[in-house]
């Protein structure tokens, strides 16, 4: 998945969620990505995140703590 795109996704969840104000938004967002977003597509996001997060809505950035990391896959 190109980074633009898993950009713009996450952003589309955080648009949707931001209504409902910034704290619950946050929380709201890294539900919907914990549950919703595969593992590879969850590292590619944290990878990102962790890159400085370019683009990313600030509710996705503060989400970025309640997002869980996927497992390390085994040799």
């Amino acid at each position: 998945m190109e980074i633009r795109d898993m950009v713009r996704m996450a952003n589309q969840i955080a648009s949707f969620f931001n209504a409902a104000g910034h704290e619950l938004a946050v929380k709201d967002a890294a539900d919907h990505i914990n549950k919703f977003w595969e593992p590879r597509m969850r590292k590619a996001l944290i990878a990102h995140l962790e890159k400085g997060g370019e683009g990313l809505d600030p509710t996705i950035r503060d989400a970025a703590a309640l997002i869980k990391r996927p497992k390390a896959e085994a040799a």
